[in-house]
């Protein structure tokens, strides 16, 4: 019989999409797929501590510069390293270079004894009216990350592959954060990929079919560009992050119990 492994310590880092946008918790704050996937852990095991440092607008070089000293000294055996989603949409974006601030954290936490496990990152230029550079930057960051995660030891969710990820019923109005089913669909993935017990490969299942009218489409598109877009650029023409001041949820491992929701 197969030994299912048991993790006692998951801490989880990155930006925004492991702080949990847009996922709300119900109470003012984020759930996530990191918070579900700890959740998953603590429905099968009975309990685990938990800590998420990520923050949202943070690069590749942030997050490993403000957040792997904290997360290793925690002594993780599981640990989620999820970056690059911010860097995609940056002028000086660099594929390799990203990737390999990703695998410098895989490296560090994967010698420090923990599973860690990365995943790719879906198009999110297939929503949007005008894809510009997206589409090569997305495939160039994706296939350095497959390199690096190969070379580092991690365990790969190669998430980009699926279709179900492209679906825009799995994505928040602002097309860049998944939506609730979205942060559900990932921690499902990430924990059969982890052979959490209980656990089967329905999330990979496509949505069912629906259609909807171009006039609803534009009207959608529009609504996007002035209430998500146009904020964007006004704060990068005053070099200003979503994420600035702003710390981690939940900064310490703290002991963490399954609710009565999947």
């Amino acid at each position: 019989m197969a030994t299912v492994r048991r993790f006692e310590r998951y801490v989880a880092i990155g930006d925004s999409t492991t702080e949990g946008l847009d996922d709300p918790d119900g109470v003012g704050g984020f759930r996530g797929w990191a918070n579900r996937l700890a959740e998953r852990l603590a429905a099968a095991q009975g309990s685990v501590l938990y800590a998420n440092l990520g923050v949202r607008g943070r690069g590749a070089r942030e997050i490993r510069d403000e957040q792997l000293a904290v997360a290793a000294a925690m002594r993780p055996d599981l640990a989620t390293v999820v970056a690059g989603m911010n860097d995609l949409l940056r002028w000086d974006f660099d594929a390799r270079r990203i990737a390999a601030d990703v695998g410098e954290m895989q490296r560090v936490l994967v010698e420090g004894g923990a599973v860690v496990m990365t995943f790719t990152l879906p198009d999110v230029s297939r929503r949007m009216p005008i894809r510009g550079a997206l589409p090569k930057r997305t495939a160039a960051l994706n296939h350095e990350l497959r390199e690096i995660s190969a070379r580092s030891g991690a365990m790969l969710l190669d998430l980009a592959a699926f279709e179900v990820s492209a679906d825009p019923r799995m994505w928040s109005p602002d097309r860049l954060h998944l939506n609730a089913e979205g942060h559900a669909r990932t921690a499902h993935a990430l924990a059969y990929h982890l052979a959490v017990p209980g656990v089967d490969d329905s999330w990979r299942d496509p949505l069912p079919p629906t259609s909807r009218s171009v006039a609803s489409r534009l009207a959608d598109d529009v609504h996007w560009g002035r209430h998500y877009v146009v904020p964007w650029l006004w704060r990068r023409m005053r070099g200003r992050s979503a994420g600035d001041h702003l710390t981690a949820k939940r900064p310490e491992l703290r002991p963490l119990l399954a609710p009565n929701r999947t």
